[in-house]
């Protein structure tokens, strides 16, 4: 067992986990963050994604060790007075929810990109979720969705 320190969503944690746990596994069995998905278990997918200090990772190839000392936001982090957030708002209002099982990682992959630039064009928002998979949709509406998200980041 080793020590680690973690702010999720805000919230600092200290934990005794097993040295070979995994990011994933600590935030969904230990802390409850059920969002945080496990698709294909070697970071290919995007189900599992979070932000660790401002950047998109895979965490089900995170170990707990590595994430020591980390900030992590995964998708229960942004929701701000019980409501969902215009990134998640976007996907619903376009229709970029199909099953929702990718749904997370999409949502976090938009919004690493959206606190970087702003004004992505549709190209860059493409580059932005090449890391997420999703069997259920052509992409375009997710596309979409993150496009309509970015105006009204730039409307703000």
């Amino acid at each position: 067992m080793i020590e680690i320190s973690l702010k999720v969503n805000g919230k600092n944690y200290v934990l005794d986990v097993d040295e070979e746990k995994r990011l994933l596994d600590i935030l969904r069995e230990d802390l409850g963050f059920t969002s945080v998905k496990e698709g294909c278990s070697e970071g290919e997918c995007g189900a599992c994604t979070v932000i660790m200090n401002g950047k998109t990772a895979p965490s089900c190839l995170v170990m707990a060790f590595q994430a020591d000392g980390s900030e992590i936001i995964t998708l229960e982090g942004l929701i701000e007075n019980g409501e969902i957030n215009f990134i998640q708002r976007a996907f619903m209002e376009v229709g970029a929810v199909q099953c929702g099982y990718c749904t997370p990682g999409f949502i976090l992959s938009a919004k690493a990109l959206l606190d970087k630039n702003p004004s992505p064009t549709r190209e860059e928002i493409r580059e932005a979720i090449a890391g997420n998979l999703c069997r259920c949709t052509g992409y375009s509406k997710i596309v979409d969705a993150i496009e309509k998200a970015s105006k009204e980041v730039s409307a703000k």
